[in-house]
């Protein structure tokens, strides 16, 4: 991916009230569901990025017609059972870890083989992960050194129910687990370690044949044989992931607040608001309601005077993967030593997140003790940056690349960011959204 951008201003204090794009794991959610149901779905403010447009080119290529249009979109599902399924028929799941391990599981029927591929990212994650309880439902899958990406699933008509443990707490594996049971005879049960629940919400919201029961740990979900899914109209709600960045350079930021509209804060994607309440921010979620099983509010947020260290509570660390990277930023300018353990999914990202996150904030100049599953971070409240800073190779992970852009408008120094093309993974209109801010003349 060409370009790059130079930043040598910081961002001065704001008051600022913003909106931005439609949650990610959401929209391919309702991607997926929209062309297996029996009718016309149809959705406002779906994230047009790369992975939700590579799940619309995917449904496309299995038979679902798919109409978009300014900010709506509408999908013509073929029912269940009404895949077009070709020889030969070759699937890219480009960087997203959530399309190839989902459609994965509601391939599991196919007469033909289907192949599975991805970008470089996608194609050095584990894809074992799934390939195993699949494959107990009575699919043939294949995996490249069995381990990664490209996969070739074989399909069978004579699925069987199986019972899963999912004990890593990956959405993505619950959930193609999931979408596997719901075509499958029988019952099939897992039970899983708290992650995002987005997939069982929307199951429930359509009255599929889901049950959930919640324990302190793990929930137990029984899923049964589905032959009817009826059209779904959403409006998708933002994503908190996104809305992550423009938190943390609030907290970053002197005398500043923002007011982030209509975000998505399901209780399982909301770890880092508690994590900052515990470092002193000043975070309120006003206006909450339910939209059709999930939580929506706006996030209101104020920066402190003073950032408290803490020693995160491991039992968070599901709840904000995907925002560990700006939370150590934040941990960068806070008094005192934090401490993040069993951060070892963190690796298992579009890059090795815990890694990268270490090497932004030793080149910040921040100390840092780093094993393979944890990170100790020694915080400088007067941090400032006078020198210049690049940031290549990367994996062209997209959190990585917004990351940077925070920390360089928070502390300063000159900033040269490799790749800027890596946000249309998950947030096309972020640089966009960033030159709406104020700077340092």
């Amino acid at each position: 991916m060409p370009g790059k951008i130079i930043l040598k201003k910081k961002i001065l204090s704001f008051h600022k009230k913003i909106s931005i794009p439609g949650d990610k794991s959401i929209s391919i959610r309702w991607v997926l569901v929209s062309s297996l149901a029996n009718g016309i779905s149809k959705a406002e403010n779906l994230l047009m990025s790369d992975d939700v447009l590579a799940s619309i080119k995917a449904v496309k290529k299995l038979g679902a017609k798919v109409i978009i249009y300014k900010n709506v979109c509408k999908i013509h599902g073929v029912g269940t059972k009404g895949y077009k399924y070709k020889k030969n028929l070759v699937i890219n799941a480009q960087n997203s870890g959530t399309l190839g391990r989902l459609i994965s599981g509601i391939l599991i029927d196919t007469p033909y083989p289907i192949k599975i591929i991805g970008d470089k990212s996608l194609s050095n994650r584990d894809f074992r992960r799934i390939a195993v309880p699949l494959s107990k439902f009575g699919a043939s899958l294949t995996l490249r050194n069995n381990y990664s990406l490209p996969l070739t699933i074989s399909g069978s008509k004579k699925l069987k129910p199986i019972k899963f443990l999912e004990n890593k707490g990956s959405a993505q594996c619950k959930s193609s687990v999931i979408f596997g049971g719901m075509k499958a005879d029988g019952k099939t049960i897992i039970k899983a370690k708290k992650s995002r629940n987005h997939t069982e919400l929307l199951f429930k919201h359509l009255k599929l044949p889901i049950k959930v029961k919640k324990n302190k740990n793990f929930d137990l979900i029984e899923i049964k044989k589905t032959s009817n899914i009826k059209p779904i109209n959403y409006k998708v709600p933002s994503d908190i992931s996104s809305g992550s960045f423009f938190i943390a350079l609030t907290v970053l930021s002197k005398n500043s607040q923002i007011i982030i509209k209509n975000i998505n804060v399901n209780p399982s994607r909301i770890g880092i608001v508690a994590i900052l309440k515990k470092m002193g921010v000043k975070i309120v979620l006003l206006n909450k309601r339910i939209y059709k099983g999930e939580t929506i509010a706006d996030i209101f947020v104020k920066s402190p005077k003073v950032i408290k260290s803490l020693n995160c509570p491991p039992k968070l660390n599901s709840q904000a993967i995907d925002e560990f990277l700006v939370i150590f930023l934040i941990a960068a300018k806070a008094k005192g030593v934090s401490v993040f353990k069993n951060l070892e999914e963190l690796n298992k990202k579009e890059s090795p997140r815990l890694k990268w996150g270490s090497k932004i904030l030793r080149m910040m100049g921040i100390k840092v003790v780093v094993t393979k599953n944890s990170i100790k971070i020694f915080g400088n409240p007067k941090l400032e940056i006078n020198k210049k800073i690049i940031i290549q190779k990367y994996l062209k992970d997209h959190r990585v690349f917004m990351t940077s852009v925070i920390a360089a408008l928070s502390f300063g120094g000159e900033w040269h960011i490799h790749d800027k093309e890596s946000i249309k993974t998950s947030f096309p209109t972020f640089l966009k959204i960033v030159k709406s801010f104020d700077y340092e003349k």
